[in-house]
């Protein structure tokens, strides 16, 4: 139980800041503006379904992807390290204010259309969120139990649901989150979680760089074969 509770709790914290559902809810509820409330309901949900496959099958399929693409686990966790550290500090730097570039833009045509793009990629989970599952996933390979494996499978998995769930409801009243936290509440908590982003990042970062320092100390000092 204390596994599966300890997996739980690492995998959302390490997810939950860089996702950031009440900062991304505030860019929504600007961007849906024009939207009525059932409209934003509706949008609301697709997101949340639409990150909780993308972020499901980035855990499940990402050792997969990176073995036919010949990755190491040591480069990814370097790359990802990187993305996620610099994505805390770019967050921490700029606060609640969350922009999408030009290519992201949302037209009030038809935003149902837009429920993937842009609306839950990038905006809601980017790449930063999706190379730490896939790192959390890889973890899954260190784990020789078949019980412990299963626990660990399970609670991530649960992790990323409640994770979906708190976009859903962030979307969803993103309004009245709003006017419950102000401008500066939000700031001050979007900053708060930025500052752990960014330190989890490095902290992926030197665990890729140890492995691959490891590996070539490994290397120099093997006997050569006569």
């Amino acid at each position: 139980m204390y596994a599966a509770v300890n997996t739980f709790a690492l995998v959302l914290a390490s997810i939950f800041p860089v996702v950031n559902p009440p900062g991304s809810a505030l860019v929504f509820l600007g961007l849906t503006s024009g939207a009525t409330p059932e409209m934003r309901a509706t949008l609301a949900r697709r997101i949340a379904l639409n990150s909780l496959i993308l972020l499901v099958c980035s855990f499940l399929l990402g050792a997969l992807i990176l073995q036919f693409y010949g990755i190491s686990v040591p480069i990814l966790r370097v790359a990802g390290g990187i993305i996620v550290a610099v994505s805390g500090w770019k967050l921490l730097n700029e606060g609640s204010d969350k922009e999408l570039d030009a290519t992201g833009d949302v037209s009030r045509g038809n935003l149902l259309d837009q429920a993937f793009y842009p609306l839950t990629l990038p905006l809601t989970t980017g790449p930063g969120s999706i190379a730490i599952v896939i790192s959390i996933g890889l973890s899954e390979a260190t784990i020789t139990s078949p019980g412990e494996r299963i626990v660990f499978v399970l609670a991530s998995l649960l992790a990323i649901t409640v994770l979906s769930l708190a976009i859903l409801f962030c979307f969803t009243y993103a309004d009245r989150i709003q006017k419950l936290l102000g401008r500066g509440g939000t700031d001050i908590a979007v900053r708060l979680s930025a500052f752990i982003l960014f330190c989890l990042g490095l902290q992926i970062l030197w665990s890729g760089a140890n492995d691959l320092l490891t590996s070539v100390l490994s290397a120099s000092v093997r006997p050569s074969v006569p």
